[in-house]
């Protein structure tokens, strides 16, 4: 693992976006999985522009979505879906075929779930991860406690991820369980990049980076990552030892 520090969010976003550029550049068949929310938000922006501005071929690219919350309708506003497809699917016109996420309106989430991880594997596994840290320090929907070794699963939300999450939509939503991608599989990824920005996030940052590796506090797995990269910009990274 190592941390990059950049002077603020849109030179972070700025390079998150090149690495993916690249990366899609020099395998055009590249796996991407990522995570929505507020800090890709800017990123996703970049590399639609990136991508189009270059003429990186991305008629191969496949796509995968983190998490969802559960029981919520991919037009909702909130949803992941509904960011993945305005952010990036619809601008770059993707085909249907490119991209696979949960269904969270299913009947059986534990067998999306096991769709989800038979597509992992029949694709050969994920090449490139972006995702972000939540308060509590989970990544997707991989909670305080989730185990290292979980492929994809339901997870119960954490009352800290309920209160954070009303963020996302206009009028309070009754938030219990996600679906999520698990940390197996984002130690499993090729190259796994996790975004910070902002001073809210200089503890949260700084207990993933400098502190215990457990599962009580799930981004602290990013230190056992061979290829794995913590971006900040100033604020989040304040609270690190300088000589990371």
């Amino acid at each position: 693992m190592q941390v990059l520090s950049f002077s603020d969010y849109h030179n972070l976003s700025d390079f998150a976006a090149s690495q993916i550029a690249f990366a899609i550049k020099n395998n055009p068949s590249l796996t991407l999985c990522m995570a929505s929310g507020h800090t890709p938000s800017l990123t996703c922006d970049l590399l639609v522009k990136k991508l189009k501005e270059e003429n990186i071929d991305y008629s191969s690219l496949h796509f995968l979505g983190l998490d969802e919350w559960a029981g919520l309708p991919p037009a909702n506003e909130g949803s992941c879906h509904y960011f993945f497809q305005t952010k990036l699917f619809g601008p770059l016109q993707l085909d249907a075929s490119q991209y696979f996420l949960f269904d969270a309106m299913a009947d059986d989430l534990v067998n999306e779930c096991n769709k989800m991880d038979e597509h992992i594997k029949k694709i050969g596994g994920i090449d490139m991860m972006l995702v972000g840290i939540g308060m509590n320090g989970h990544i997707g929907f991989n909670e305080p406690g989730t185990p290292f070794n979980s492929f994809c699963h339901v997870a119960r939300l954490d009352e800290t991820t309920k209160t954070v999450g009303q963020k996302y939509f206009t009028e309070k939503m009754e938030l219990t369980k996600g679906i999520t991608i698990g940390l197996r599989h984002l130690l499993a990824a090729k190259k796994a990049l996790l975004q910070a920005n902002g001073i809210k996030k200089a503890t949260v940052i700084q207990q993933a980076v400098e502190g215990l590796v457990t599962e009580t506090f799930p981004a602290s797995i990013m230190q056992q990552h061979t290829n794995g990269f913590i971006l900040v910009d100033e604020e989040a990274g304040s609270f690190l030892n300088k000589t990371h």
